[in-house]
């Protein structure tokens, strides 16, 4: 249960005063539908209002506040001129200038003969100056208040920046005063406010320099939300080693058999993962392990060897994938392997239905199939094991705990691998995967070739159409991925099939489209003539990123690179590169380019090391856009910037095991209020942990 002391904060914010329905859904789309979420919604900019000249010595282009006697209004009988109100001072006349405006609500607000206070940009117009819509207007006596620093919030359609402000006034000040949950030397060697004041001040900054993320009420916010993580981590941490687990100790048979057949020797680093995780595995305590590997570095023939270690001890495995499409790569990889070794496979997924999906379902709760492979139609209700030991689940970015934690509870002390085509930068790590152990796979197995890395600006497109006549005569097969087109699937689509289009023109019907709208027989029928060397061309949108793997395909061509990031275009260009072939990648890009585009085009061309690419992503982007969190399942963190906030991650990963060690349930004085925290930051799962023990 959520404290009572927290109850404000997360109630709807239609309960703060001016926030109706239409402004409501506005806040909710921006920063989220509580009145916390408008605490967390921190100002990007300023506007200084402490400008206070006279008339005569106001200067055009500044935002300043004026006193000013209102002498004449000036209506305008045509709508489309303004309506003018002349003011002045001792010292000079200033004109404001409304457009569309209400006649009635102008003489009230701005009463002929009185004194007014206003607030807005100086303009200069036909020598003479003028302030069109000011910001505020207000009387003598609330001069000191106009005359402030107002901070500026990121903003979204239908909702301005008096709107929001306002809003955010009312959630800091409905924010409670909450019991210290840091220790008090770090608070005392920080200089850190206590949370409410470090809130206020955050929302009420001075000067561009209080909102940096270096800013003590800033850096404090920041390690509250880091411990919530890191605290809510180990909780889980520790609440899946007390599950009881169980030693599962194949004898190596299988796995010698699979080892044989294979083309190649294992990499050294292949060999180390394998070690760990079957070390794991004849624990008996539950396993609970990250595999991270760069493109093509062979995480799924160690995921294979793996689960043969539990058929070997008479048990059975699954492998979880988050598309249809990688699920079925993954069965043409592990079921040839797999039946070598006399192991039966199979795949389920949303579109087996009716007889079929009965005797699979049959199959698994007999036990007679060894290994499944599936989409998240595994862990479905009606889906039963006869004796489930080992899940492995890739891309773990798409699934969150509570999924991985269903698909466990298929079984009976089920060990855990999770797997990742994403290299993470080490302090992302730390935050999305704290509960877990890690196993990295460094090398690429021996036969890979390098990849040919080339930009080229947009205007040479046609000669790039051309070339491929050439690499097709070659007998090479082509990826052409187009642009993301802002947020919308639809104009994605739209995209592609304008280039699909083009490419046919030029090369008929060896062409093919793929797209994140087809339905799935319909891409995995494409998919197959393209594997199958029936297409040349394969133009598709960015669902091929992951997973898709067609040896013989040895050219991507990737149109607006500059709109992608680097960890996207890293796992776009390991779509080839698969086989011994020469293969390269070309990034199309439009003139001019950004800073930051120019930076991710030139390190795709200097490295195709995975690992040092991530570290660059997050140096250039910062963690928030790093995986695209909303659908990454990385912890989306409001006021923690893990790029710059790395000592503070640190910081909070020792505090989190030291306060474990010392009240293991959290029942201290300390320990209740950060359990305050962890509801807080909505953690909830992790303080449920506690009360179950």
């Amino acid at each position: 249960m959520r404290p009572e002391i927290l109850f404000s904060l997360f109630k709807p914010v239609t309960s703060l005063s001016g926030v109706g329905p239409r402004i409501a859904s506005a806040i909710e789309r921006l920063a989220g539908a509580h009145v916390v979420d408008l605490c967390w919604h921190l100002p990007t900019g300023l506007i200084d209002r402490r400008y206070a000249p006279d008339v005569k010595d106001a200067s055009a282009g500044a935002i300043a506040t004026l006193t000013l006697t209102i002498d004449k209004h000036r209506p305008s009988h045509n709508k489309r001129q303004p309506y003018r109100v002349e003011c002045s001072d001792d010292t000079g006349a200033i004109t404001l200038v409304f457009f569309h405006a209400r006649k009635d609500y102008l003489e009230k607000t701005l009463p002929v003969g009185e004194t007014r206070v206003v607030s807005g940009r100086i303009e200069e117009f036909s020598n003479t100056l003028q302030m069109t819509h000011p910001d505020h207007i207000g009387t003598v006596e609330e001069r000191d208040k106009l005359m402030s620093v107002e901070p500026v919030y990121p903003l979204t359609a239908g909702l301005s920046l008096k709107v929001l402000g306002k809003a955010i006034d009312k959630a800091v000040a409905v924010a409670p005063e909450l019991p210290e949950w840091q220790d008090p030397a770090l608070i005392a060697r920080e200089g850190w406010p206590e949370w409410r004041a470090a809130l206020t001040s955050a929302h009420a900054p001075q000067s561009e320099d209080d909102m940096a993320p270096e800013a003590t009420a800033r850096r404090r916010l920041a390690y509250d939300e880091l411990l919530a993580n890191q605290l809510a981590l180990a909780l889980v941490r520790r609440s899946m080693r007390r599950l009881k687990g169980r030693p599962t100790q194949g004898d190596g048979r299988l796995r010698e058999r699979v080892v044989a057949t294979l083309p190649f020797a294992l990499t050294g680093a292949q060999e180390t993962a394998l070690a760990e995780i079957t070390a794991d595995m004849a624990d008996d305590a539950r396993m609970l392990r990250l595999l991270q590997g760069d493109v093509g570095s062979g995480k799924t023939v160690v995921a294979l060897l793996a689960m043969l270690a539990a058929v070997e001890a008479g048990a059975q495995a699954a492998l979880m994938a988050p598309t249809e499409i990688l699920a079925r790569q993954h069965l043409e990889t592990i079921k040839p392997l797999a039946e070598a070794a006399g192991v039966e496979t199979t795949l389920l997924t949303g579109r087996e239905k009716g007889v079929a999906r009965r005797e699979i379902l049959e199959k698994l709760a007999g036990g007679s199939t060894g290994i499944a492979v599936g989409t998240h139609a595994l862990f479905q209700d009606d889906v039963e094991f006869d004796d489930l030991a080992m899940a492995v689940i890739d891309e773990q970015h798409r699934f969150g705990v509570h999924q991985r934690l269903t698909l466990a509870a298929k079984g009976r002390g089920v060990d855990v691998l999770v797997m990742t085509a994403t290299p993470i930068p080490r302090t992302l790590m730390l935050t999305a995967y704290g509960d877990m152990e890690v196993s990295r796979l460094t090398e690429k197995p021996p036969g890979r070739s390098p990849i040919e890395t080339r930009a080229m600006p947009l205007d040479r497109l046609a000669d790039v159409q051309g070339a491929l006549g050439r690499s097709i005569a070659k007998g090479d097969r082509i990826y052409w991925v187009c642009p993301l087109v802002e947020e919308s699937e639809a104009l994605d689509v739209a995209a592609a099939e304008d280039r699909f289009k083009a490419l046919q023109g030029c090369y008929g019907a060896r062409v093919g489209l793929i797209h994140g709208r087809m339905k799935g027989p319909a891409k995995d029928d494409v998919m197959g003539r393209f594997a199958a060397g029936d297409l040349d061309i394969l133009v598709a949108t960015t669902v091929i990123e992951v997973g898709v793997d067609v040896p013989e395909a040895t050219v991507m061509v990737i149109e607006h690179a500059e709109r992608f990031g680097l960890a996207q275009l890293h796992q776009l260009r390991g779509r080839v590169g698969r086989g011994r072939a020469a293969s390269s990648c070309l990034m199309l890009y439009a003139p001019p380019l950004t800073e930051a585009a120019r930076a991710r085009l030139g390190i795709m061309r200097e490295t195709e090391d995975g690992f040092r690419i991530a570290e660059e992503d997050l140096k250039l982007r910062g963690a928030g856009e790093l995986l695209g969190t909303r659908q990454s399942g990385l912890p989306e963190f409001r006021l923690a910037d893990v790029a710059v906030h790395e000592d503070l991650l640190a910081m909070a990963r020792d505090d989190a095991a030291l306060i474990l060690s010392r009240d293991a349930d959290l029942e201290t004085e300390r320990g209740q209020a950060l359990r305050t925290l962890l509801y807080l930051f909505e953690r909830d799962a992790a303080a449920r942990n506690l009360r179950s023990g």
